[in-house]
C-alpha cells in the first residue's frame, strides 16, 4: 500500500538522505542555472499517509502516567516498549534501557502542566495521540538496518500504528534528533486531530499559511524535499518539518542545540519573532496550553 510504503521507503534509506542529498546538489547545481527550490512548492494536496486512517486505541486511566520498559512481542520486529502520555516508544535489544527512559522523559515534560496549561485541551491532545496508536521506533546508530526476514513484521507493525518518523540513539545532535521526532508526532497527530483550524496538516490552516510565508520569505528552503516524488506525501513532510521549527525555535534551542545547517536560516527566538511574524504568532496562541519545553537538566543528559 502507498500509505505505508513511502513510509518504509523513508526509514529504510533515512541514513543515506544527507550524503545523497549533498551530491545531488553539487551535481544540479553544476548541470542547471535554475535553483531547486523553484521546482519545490507547497501546494494543497496533503497526505496523511503516516497515520492511522480512524482511531483504534484505548485510553489508560491516566493519561499523563510514564510506564515501565515491558519485553513485549506486540511490535515485531521490537522486542520491547514503553509508553508515556499517549506516545509508545519500541526498540530492539541494542537499545539502551537509559536512553530509552530519558526519551521518555522528555516526552512527560513537554507535557506537563504549567500555569499556562488549558487542561482539558491537552488531554485532548495526549487522548488523540492514544487513539491513533502514535509509536516512535527507536534505533541504534545511523546505519541501524532491518533485516529481510523481518521485513513482513515491520510492515504489520506500521500498518497497524501511527509511525511519522524514528528516533536514532548515539548520533551528533542527539538533542535535536530526540525533540524533532517526538515533535513529528505530536504535531502530525496530537496538534492535527487537536487544534485543526491552527495545526491540521490541511491546505486551510493556519500552519498551512505559514509555512507559505516562510517560504515565500526566503527564510525556509523546501528544495531538499524534490526527492519525495509523491506530491502529496512530500507537502505533509514540508508542514511536518515546519510545525517543529515553529515549536523548536520558539523555545530558542536550536543554538545551544543546534543544527548550524539546515533548510531553516533562522537561529534564534528573537530573530524568529522578527523574521517570521505569523508562525511565532501561530506558537504563541496555542502551543504553550498544550506543550512546554523540556528542562535543560533533562536534555543535557543526551
Amino acid at each position: 500500500m502507498k500509505h505505508y510504503n513511502h513510509v518504509k521507503h523513508k526509514l529504510i534509506s533515512f541514513r543515506m538522505k544527507n550524503l545523497f542529498f549533498f551530491l545531488t546538489l553539487v551535481f544540479l547545481a553544476s548541470c542547471s542555472n535554475k535553483n531547486l527550490s523553484d521546482k519545490v512548492t507547497l501546494s494543497s494536496e496533503i497526505a496523511l499517509d503516516c497515520i492511522l486512517p480512524s482511531p483504534t486505541g484505548s485510553l489508560p486511566s491516566d493519561l499523563y502516567s510514564i510506564g515501565e520498559i515491558i519485553i513485549s512481542d506486540e511490535y515485531p520486529p521490537f522486542t520491547k516498549k514503553l509508553t508515556v502520555c499517549g506516545i509508545t516508544l519500541i526498540a530492539r535489544d541494542e537499545i539502551s534501557n537509559e536512553f530509552m527512559r530519558n526519551v521518555a522523559i522528555t516526552i512527560s515534560e513537554m507535557l506537563t502542566t504549567t500555569p499556562d496549561t488549558d487542561a482539558e485541551l491537552q488531554q485532548q491532545l495526549i487522548e488523540n495521540l492514544y487513539k491513533y496508536n502514535t509509536v516512535i521506533p527507536l534505533f541504534y546508530g545511523e546505519n541501524w538496518d532491518i533485516p529481510n526476514s523481518d521485513e513482513s513484521n515491520w510492515d504489520n507493525t506500521m500498518a497497524e500504528n501511527s509511525m511519522c518518523d524514528i528516533i536514532m540513539e548515539d548520533i551528533p545532535n542527539q538533542v535535536m534528533e530526540v525533540i524533532e521526532h517526538i515533535l513529528h508526532h505530536i504535531t502530525n497527530i496530537g496538534l492535527h486531530f487537536t487544534m485543526v483550524e491552527d495545526w491540521g496538516l490541511n491546505s486551510n490552516s493556519e500552519l498551512y499559511r505559514a509555512t507559505n510565508a516562510a517560504i515565500s520569505s526566503g527564510n525556509y528552503d523546501i528544495s531538499q524535499y524534490s526527492d519525495i516524488s509523491e506530491l502529496d506525501v512530500r507537502n505533509r513532510v514540508i508542514l511536518q518539518e515546519y510545525a517543529y521549527w515553529i515549536i523548536y525555535t520558539a523555545w530558542d534551542l536550536r543554538k545551544k542545540y543546534g543544527p548550524i545547517e539546515s533548510e531553516w536560516s533562522i537561529m534564534t527566538k528573537e530573530e524568529f519573532i522578527r523574521k517570521e511574524p505569523t508562525a511565532f504568532e501561530l506558537f504563541q496562541n496555542t502551543i504553550p496550553k498544550v506543550l512546554s519545553c523540556p528542562s535543560d537538566s533533562i536534555l543535557n543528559i543526551f
